[in-house]
């Protein structure tokens, strides 16, 4: 059940207070006439696991602005992202984030850098309402697209910073011989060159610009705005200054409950992924310490930009009438299971935090309901007033927020190119491997960390012969045209 810090009579009058006349109508806010619009800030992380705050989930990483975000707001602990076609996992997610469709739709009306999105896009119906968009950072999908869904581009980047090519020092590491360091500033990767020779982080230089343009606004306030700040962080190469990864030395680096030197068996190309070879094989845990020692210093450098964003807004004076939301494409493995990567169904790679903060929000709130990240779109749409397009197929989660509803989901579907299908209850997931004929069932109340499979325990039979007729529904629904022939009962 919902986690609430307060009855719900008690929250309803706290929202109504903190609304400052607006009031809860349909799916979203109302507002009256006198009432100003809310300006929407997205923060936007890339890699970045559900289980990597320090305040909610992970004691060990410091996380100081994203706890301030878990305080003032609803934090969903069960977002997740829909998969991939690609291995590049991000490019799907960011797809799906944009048009609001569902992956295999997404996958077709995102459009390319020659064709335009057939659909309308989140920033694109922000603008057309009247606000004010503004994007920074990663984008990662069509060059089209990006220019359709905001007036104002800031500086951007690619899908990733490489440091050096796959046959360089920062993969395969560590190993005897390899001094590839994460805060050494001359190999590239997030460290970037400035048009005046200054070398700077890419999470610092993507923050500087979303400051900039909360100062630039000024007094010039007429239209709210709509701003997209998507960090490259923690995406490998996972570099930050010195001070950041002293924060974790290596002896206090535990390893997680799950780790294992090898997967048990090929979840799809493991041995060529550019994500899998940035470690050696077999994975040792002084290399996963390694590589989540480097994973949280940049976490944490992240963190602090983010921080300074927010800072600047509550300079600004518009913090009191800003929906904040933030979150991250997909997750990341760092050493669980024996994988580096995100491209795999486990938790820790499909599943990511999720936070609202901003007026009529309540404060200090998690939420356990199944949700996708990718919900994002509509409800900042029902928060802010603006018609969802007929397009847009994830949910919003305002009757969430709201309490106006328990649960949207009673599953979650998810893929990766044409190795994996999955399907997620509260209580279970069913992952299939149709290329290696290989079928996972794990206890997700009584086994969080997915160590123990299920799928061939007879008595578990009727939970994986239902997890997988509705694996099978959900494929219909999000347009997977891929053939599954029905497991044996």
């Amino acid at each position: 059940m919902t986690n609430r810090k307060m009855s719900r009579r008690l929250a309803l009058k706290r929202m109504a207070a903190a609304a400052g006349g607006m009031c809860l109508a349909g799916n979203g806010i109302a507002q009256s006439q006198e009432a100003k619009r809310p300006n929407v800030l997205f923060l936007f992380t890339d890699d970045q696991t559900f289980r990597s705050i320090g305040s909610l989930n992970n004691p060990a990483v410091k996380t100081p602005n994203i706890d301030r975000l878990v305080r003032n707001g609803v934090t969903f602990t069960h977002a997740f992202n829909q998969g991939s076609w690609t291995g590049a996992v991000c490019v799907a997610s960011r797809a799906m984030l944009n048009t609001g469709r569902y992956i295999y739709h997404a996958r077709r009306d995102i459009g390319t850098n020659k064709e335009e999105a057939s659909v309308p896009l989140w920033g694109e119906t922000f603008g057309k309402a009247g606000y004010d968009t503004f994007m920074t950072g990663k984008w990662h999908n069509g060059d089209l697209a990006l220019q359709r869904s905001f007036k104002d581009v800031g500086p951007h980047g690619g899908g990733m910073f490489a440091s050096t090519d796959t046959d360089g020092s920062a993969y395969r590491r560590p190993a005897p011989g390899n001094d590839w360091s994460p805060f050494d500033r001359t190999l590239k990767g997030h460290w970037r060159e400035q048009e005046d020779g200054r070398i700077m982080h890419s999470s610092r230089e993507w923050a500087n610009a979303a400051i900039d343009y909360l100062k630039k606004r000024g007094s010039n306030r007429s239209n709210p705005f709509f701003m997209y700040v998507a960090f490259h962080a923690p995406h490998d190469p996972r570099q930050s200054p010195r001070k950041f990864v002293d924060m974790y030395p290596l002896d206090s680096i535990e390893i997680p409950p799950n780790f294992l030197p090898e997967h048990p068996f090929d979840q799809g190309q493991r041995y060529t992924l550019r994500d899998e070879i940035l470690a050696p094989f077999p994975r040792t845990e002084h290399a996963v310490k390694v590589h989540r020692q480097e994973y949280y210093a940049i976490i944490s450098h992240a963190d602090a930009q983010i921080g300074r964003i927010l800072n600047a807004l509550e300079r600004s004076g518009e913090a009191d009438n800003t929906i904040i939301v933030f979150s991250a494409d997909h997750g990341l493995a760092v050493g669980q299971h024996g994988l580096m990567g995100k491209q795999n169904q486990y938790d820790h790679s499909i599943r990511m935090p999720l936070i609202f903060c901003g007026p009529g929000i309540e404060k200090g709130v998690q939420n356990d309901a199944l949700v996708y990240l990718h919900s994002a779109y509509a409800t900042t749409c029902n928060l802010a007033n603006i018609p969802v397009p007929e397009t847009v197929e994830f949910p919003s989660l305002a009757s969430l927020l709201f309490h106006k509803e328990e649960r949207l989901h009673d599953a979650i579907f998810g893929s990766y190119t044409d190795h994996q299908r999955m399907v997620r209850t509260e209580e279970y997931k069913l992952i299939r491997y149709p290329k290696v004929n290989e079928v996972q069932l794990f206890d997700l109340k009584k086994d969080p960390w997915e160590t123990k499979n299920l799928a061939g325990d007879p008595g578990y039979s009727s939970v994986v012969r239902d997890l997988d007729q509705k694996l099978m529904e959900l494929q219909k629904q999000v347009g997977d045209e891929m053939e599954l022939e029905p497991l044996a009962p």
